[in-house]
């Protein structure tokens, strides 16, 4: 019997990461998701997915310094981006974009480890100054090419709204960066390694991830959660009686409950918090406060039913990147450029033992049938 949507079925063995849905665990090459959001930075743990181990003070350096070298943008790149339709859904975008850059790699094709390796790090260092490039460029804004001396989170921030971030804004960004860096065979990373164990070149692969997480059933949670925020916002319901009204009517809430997690999202716990700090002191938080009136009337309804739903990170992230001054429709891009790691790191393993992906299917159709002449059909 086939598993539809192939739930349940092991495809790979990985020493990236590991989820256990039923208690809540998500690890990164043995490292709690808690432990790594609260104690590393996203360049720490683009090291630790490219090499199974966090980076010394050398290694750290070494990373953030070719990080910086490769993020920005060659000018045919640009004028690229200049001549997309100033309406273009920004991961339409991206997905061209990452998808050139491969044409102006004389060493596309070489899928030695070498090579894989200097790929990863040059296909993270180059998406988030698309992403912020494209955006000015569409707000008729000259795009900004990125800053020496700044990290990945806060080069990001100053690329797209054109002044350094504070520190709290600089951290929460980074965090973000690291929930969302890698998470097991997810369905876009499912698609980047298929297209990798063909021996494809990795941009072909990585353009396969991002025209799978476009999907608005793998990408875009956070932003209907931001729409349904907007939604009970702008019509001055009670959020405990829209809520009840949407589950009477059948309607799903959004950002409660994920495909993998059984127990609370451990990701929302660490972003909740961060969210708390920076609507504070951004004098800002009508956001969170809907939100935490939305949760607490989900656990209300859910208590009549004997049941348990959570609050997933999309949940907490649609706030948090609004905030930060990320327009909705950016947020499932900001998605591609925190998950650029860890596709990366897929297709390092996928290169290195290499089969191609070729499942099976079970057929349902009619059998027998015999051709008719044309002219008696």
């Amino acid at each position: 019997m086939a598993a539809k949507g192939l739930e349940g079925v092991v495809v790979a063995q990985s020493r990236l990461s590991d989820i256990n849905g039923e208690v809540g665990e998500l690890i990164y090459a043995g490292y709690d998701i808690d432990d790594l959001a609260r104690n590393t930075t996203f360049e720490e743990v683009c090291y630790l997915l490219w090499n199974g181990a966090l980076p010394n003070r050398q290694q750290l350096d070494e990373i953030k310094q070719h990080l910086e070298r490769h993020s920005a943008l060659r000018p045919e790149v640009l004028e690229m981006l200049r001549a997309y339709p100033r309406d273009a859904d920004p991961m339409a975008a991206v997905r061209t974009a990452i998808s050139a850059l491969g044409m102006f790699d004389p060493q596309a094709d070489d899928i030695s480890a070498e090579s894989v390796r200097h790929k990863a790090i040059f296909l993270t260092a180059q998406t988030p100054t698309i992403v912020a490039a494209y955006d000015r460029i569409r707000r008729g804004l000259e795009p900004l090419q990125p800053k020496a001396g700044l990290g990945f989170a806060a080069n990001f921030l100053y690329m797209l709204n054109g002044e350094e971030a504070n520190e709290t804004r600089v951290r929460t960004m980074d965090v973000a960066l690291v929930l969302h860096a890698e998470h097991g065979m997810n369905a876009s990373t499912f698609a980047a390694r298929v297209t990798a164990g063909t021996l494809s070149d990795m941009y072909s692969a990585i353009t396969s991830a991002i025209g799978t997480l476009k999907g608005p059933s793998h990408g875009g949670a956070n932003v209907e959660v931001m729409n349904m925020l907007r939604e009970i916002d702008e019509s001055g319901e009670d959020p405990g009686t829209w809520v009840r009204n949407a589950l009477g009517s059948g309607k799903k809430v959004m950002g409660f409950g994920h495909r993998v997690y059984k127990a609370v999202d451990p990701r929302a716990t660490v972003l909740r918090e961060l969210a708390d700090q920076i609507m504070e002191e951004a004098g800002e938080t009508k956001w969170l406060d809907l939100s935490d009136k939305i949760r607490a009337a989900m656990r209300e309804e859910m208590d009549k039913k004997g049941k348990k739903i959570y609050p997933n990170v999309d949940f907490f992230s649609a706030s948090v990147y609004t905030t930060l001054g990320i327009a909705m429709d950016l947020f499932t891009a900001v998605f591609a450029l925190a998950r650029m790691p860890g596709w990366t790191a897929h297709l390092m393993e996928q290169y290195a033992d290499n089969r191609l992906i070729r499942p099976g299917s079970d057929y349902l159709g009619p059998r027998g049938l015999k051709v008719t002449p044309l002219s008696e059909r």
